[in-house]
């Protein structure tokens, strides 16, 4: 959700002034791109994951707050709901045992959250949508105390100008209202960071959208919402009803949501940033002092505060973004297709996956998004939300295939090679995408875990579905403590 605001309401001059301070931020981006004034030689990779808190009954347990005090880390920052925080760890290069860094980090930072959580009643769950989660559990009470929150829920409500629907079929259906955003708060993601030069940047964010549909099928981890089997992936449907500021009649008119998988390939990481400028009006019009310009020809580097504020309100599945650290400004893919989960070990495979991949695809001396449509890689991502590891995907040179057979005949090696051109050991490589292809081969993901599990205690045990899933849950919990990949959790 991105960073702090203060309270306040905005005027029509707000909006007026916002506007043009966006578009002049946007021409000084645009100068910088031509300049070429980023960092990027030594790329960094991050990860960021959206944790759900529980109490002891696994009901979620809205004390983020307390939760953050007792932590005491600044790693770990608030989230929308009062039952989310966030982990953000510390970027670094895939070479030299990073992918290794990142899991010993991950594991030594959540286990040590986890007991100072349990001191004010609550529990750390990676999951991408809580299975214990109902509609009482959301409202204005359970969004947290930072005021960008309240302020995205007036300017949200306000541009619909009714509530929101939440519309969802799958193996049951689900169909509700929400008169505030505080359902987007039960969607939990993994989210991975590439650092790339500004003439790489197209290729690798093309090459993350032709990667999507693939990452859900084999990473599905949010089969249940209020009680009701839906997707494998439901977050996919969730986030996007979630946060749509448009009523019926705008939809019509094909006015283009926030949550937004986009509508082309691009050629540059303006595109995207234009793209921002063009279709979207502000949610949070607020100026800074800044004057990008003066700041530019001087010899410094801007913030472009007004562009990445507008730029955080738009929730790409793939978003770029611009940074400025420690004096220097560079550029990022943020990879948001992924939930939490089901384990840190997982998380890393997936991550492991991701970064190889996309680095031969956008590296390959014939672009695959050349040989394939725009369209058809947003078919594979909705095919990967609905389906799962079940899913069927269209692929260049294969035509339709299923997801697993995919991964197992053409993309596990050049993930492989990936992360040997980033520097990453064999040994690691071949640990973390063995999980990749034991996932493929047993035809389980945390989304298949839970409703095989669900189907289990139903049979043997006969509880009342809220309780099913109660110790379903339960039962995850204690597999995602132990580290084990969720290919080999049972059933029973």
């Amino acid at each position: 959700m991105g960073q702090d605001v203060e309270t306040r309401t905005f005027s029509r001059e707000d909006r007026q002034r916002y506007r043009h301070k966006v578009r002049r931020c946007l021409d000084v981006f645009a100068r910088m791109l031509a300049e070429s004034r980023f960092d990027f030689e030594r790329p960094m990779t991050g990860l960021e994951i959206e944790l759900n808190l529980v109490d002891d009954s696994f009901d979620p347990a809205m004390r983020n707050a307390e939760v953050l005090s007792a932590v005491s880390n600044p790693d770990f920052v608030t989230e929308l709901g009062q039952f989310n925080i966030e982990i953000n760890l510390r970027p670094r290069r895939l070479a030299e045992q990073g992918i290794a860094a990142f899991e010993q980090d991950m594991r030594a930072s959540l286990n040590e959250a986890e007991a100072k959580a349990r001191t004010v009643g609550a529990h750390m769950v990676m999951i991408g949508i809580l299975p214990t989660l109902h509609e009482k559990h959301l409202g204005l009470h359970s969004l947290s105390a930072n005021p960008r929150y309240a302020l995205l829920n007036e300017q949200i409500f306000s541009a619909r100008g009714e509530d929101l629907e939440i519309n969802i079929s799958g193996a049951e259906r689900l169909s509700t209202y929400s008169d505030t955003i505080a359902p987007e708060a039960a969607c939990t993601s993994a989210q991975l960071h590439l650092q790339v030069s500004p003439e790489q940047f197209p290729a690798y964010w093309n090459a993350a959208q032709c990667l999507a549909g693939v990452q859900l099928a084999l990473g599905a981890n949010s089969p249940y919402l209020f009680g009701k089997q839906l997707w494998p992936e439901t977050r996919i449907a969730l986030f996007q009803q979630a946060t749509d500021t448009r009523p019926d009649e705008l939809k019509a008119q094909g006015v283009r949501p926030r949550v937004w998988f986009g509508e082309r390939w691009i050629t540059s990481i303006f595109d995207l940033f234009e793209e921002n400028v063009r279709y979207f009006p502000a949610l949070l019009p607020i100026c800074e002092e800044e004057d990008p310009l003066a700041v530019l020809e001087r010899g410094d580097v801007p913030t472009l505060g007004e562009m990445r504020l507008h730029n955080g309100t738009i929730y790409r599945w793939n978003r770029p973004v611009y940074d400025v650290v420690r004096g220097k400004p560079h550029l990022r893919v943020e990879n948001r297709v992924l939930p939490a989960g089901p384990t840190v070990v997982d998380i890393l495979a997936n991550s492991a996956f991701y970064f190889g991949l996309v680095r031969m695809l956008a590296e390959s001396e014939r672009p695959l998004w050349s040989r394939m449509s725009f369209s058809a890689a947003e078919d594979n991502f909705h095919a990967g939300a609905r389906q799962g590891i079940d899913a069927r995907l269209f692929w260049p040179g294969l035509g339709e295939v299923p997801a697993t057979e995919l991964v197992l005949r053409r993309l596990l090696a050049l993930a492989a090679d990936g992360l040997a051109a980033w520097g990453v050991a064999s040994s690691e490589s071949d640990r973390l995408l063995g999980i990749i292809e034991q996932r493929c081969l047993t035809g389980r993901n945390g989304a298949t875990w839970q409703v095989d599990a669900y189907r289990a205690i139903d049979a043997a045990q006969g509880l009342d579905p809220a309780d099913t899933l109660r110790e379903m849950l339960r039962r995850y919990v204690g597999h995602m403590h132990a580290n084990e990949p969720v290919h080999t959790w049972p059933i029973d």
